[in-house]
């Protein structure tokens, strides 16, 4: 089997503030990290102050598909670097539902973060209507191919995100057996396109991941980490969190 180091990814959505990024960095700076990588990704105006603890690995939550010029309000790929970023999620539900963000953008947007040298955490999952009708790794692969059909070496520069959407938000996350069958589903599907790169590809559960849960889920064949929301914004949890990666 194909060692994949855990990632353990946070995702502050618009949330945060400087005092809880102090809080978490000093809680971080408490202990070794070696074993697993720590991604933090808090609103872009707390990119560079997060960046300066020098505490974990930085992402963004979401990258224009231009890469400069008269786009008011969106940041390009070098901005975000600039700002300290290494990774940027891409095409999370919310990005995809609130804000009508297509495949075809989607894959725009992935586009120019690897083309900059940014890793992307590539974000697909079912809603709860496409699980009932047992579409779930249709829908999937559907979305997987909207980016890595065109272009198979982004996997290797690529951490995916399963998030299955009834379960964001909703304190209801899919069961330990259930995220195993989606990531192994999304693991074969990356294999069509490049055997090696999927075996080695990082693929994180989010939705609904907090202190309780994350142990039983990494502890999971194809599960390499978690994408964590809401836990993510109280220190301790994510603590604790962090600490269930390192098995």
């Amino acid at each position: 089997m194909t060692h994949r180091k855990p990632l353990v990814a946070a995702n502050w959505k618009m949330n945060g503030s400087q005092a809880l990024l102090a809080e978490i960095t000093a809680l971080l700076a408490s202990t070794n990290w070696s074993k697993i990588d720590v991604l933090l990704c808090p609103p872009a105006t707390l990119l560079p102050g997060l960046a300066a603890t020098g505490q974990c690995l930085i992402g963004a939550q979401n990258i224009s598909q231009f890469s400069s010029g008269a786009y008011t309000g969106e940041l390009s790929a070098s901005l975000l670097m600039e700002a300290g970023a290494q990774y940027v999620l891409i095409g999370h539900s919310e990005r995809r539902t609130l804000f009508g963000e297509s495949d075809e953008l989607l894959a725009a947007k992935m586009q120019a973060a690897i083309g900059h040298g940014l890793t992307p955490v590539f974000c697909i999952g079912e809603n709860l209507q496409q699980r009932q009708q047992e579409k779930t790794e249709q829908v999937l692969a559907k979305q997987l191919a909207a980016v890595y059909a065109a272009h198979p070496e982004f996997i290797a520069k690529s951490v995916i995100a399963y998030e299955p959407v009834w379960a964001i938000g909703t304190g209801e996350a899919a069961s330990p057996e259930q995220a195993q069958q989606a990531h192994a589903s999304i693991r074969q599907q990356l294999a069509t396109y490049d055997a090696k790169a999927a075996a080695a590809v990082r693929i994180l559960y989010g939705g609904s991941v907090n202190g309780k849960n994350a142990a039983e889920l990494f502890a999971q064949q194809d599960i390499d980490g978690g994408l964590v929301g809401g836990a993510s914004l109280n220190a301790e949890e994510f603590f604790q969190i962090c600490q269930s990666a390192k098995g």
